[in-house]
């Protein structure tokens, strides 16, 4: 899982004059190398960061490649345990300020390996937490599984899922900004090429992570209570 953060000079993110921190974890699960996924992640994650260092918020961006935690994700589904390289990234999943999630579509629907990562996040880890969803595929025609089997997974996970969903088909790597003039975009606006839903997209889980307070309020779920006593409530005898 690489790490890197984004500081941006200006104007300070609170009133008070601290500046606010965000913290966007990145999931692609693009199998091959190079993948689209991970370049469509990429482009998302800049365009974010873009737009929050705009509004004087310090950002430390998060990236989680399941390819490389293929072995452990599978091995924890068997034995119910997460080695620490996975642990790493449910831990940062589970105080984050925002996430973008990209999957590959294959067969109509999210990849296994995405599927497999997701079902092994505690259950009230994504509770709130504001996410970018986005896919890519081979041909425009699986674009509409964003809004039927992504959207749908993470809103059941009680996130706050951004109304634009990005889906990058093979000919909108071509020939640049027009080569997607065709495209369906997700946001129910009709058509627009990539760069511009990237765009759009990225304004919306801006505007949604700086108004979360999500991470602030994390609780540990193995904290003990205040006032608990290991000898119970009659105290040292």
């Amino acid at each position: 899982m690489a790490e890197n953060a984004a500081t941006a000079p200006g104007t300070s993110g609170t009133p008070g004059g601290a500046r606010l921190t965000r913290t966007l974890v990145v999931v692609s699960a693009g199998l091959s190398q190079p993948s689209s996924t991970r370049l469509l992640a990429d482009r998302l994650t800049q365009a974010t960061v873009d737009r929050l260092t705009e509004k004087g918020v310090d950002v430390t961006v998060e990236v989680v490649e399941l390819r490389d935690l293929a072995h452990d994700i599978t091995n924890n589904l068997l034995t119910g345990f997460a080695a620490p390289k996975l642990q790493k990234a449910l831990d940062a999943l589970a105080s984050a300020d925002g996430l973008i999630a990209v999957t590959p579509i294959f067969t109509t629907s999210f990849s296994g390996l995405f599927k497999s990562f997701v079902d092994i996040i505690e259950p009230t880890a994504l509770t709130d937490l504001p996410v970018l969803i986005a896919a890519t595929g081979g041909t425009e025609r699986h674009s509409l599984a964003l809004d039927y089997a992504v959207r749908p997974l993470f809103t059941y996970l009680h996130a706050v899922v951004a109304p634009t969903a990005v889906y990058a088909a093979s000919s909108d790597w071509g020939t640049g900004s027009d080569a997607a003039a065709g495209a369906l975009s997700h946001s129910g606006g009709g058509a627009s090429a990539l760069p511009d839903r990237i765009s759009r997209a990225a304004g919306e889980l801006t505007a949604l992570t700086i108004a979360s307070d999500r991470s602030s309020r994390v609780i540990d779920p193995f904290a003990l209570p205040a006032g608990f006593s290991p000898v119970g409530g009659y105290g040292a005898q």
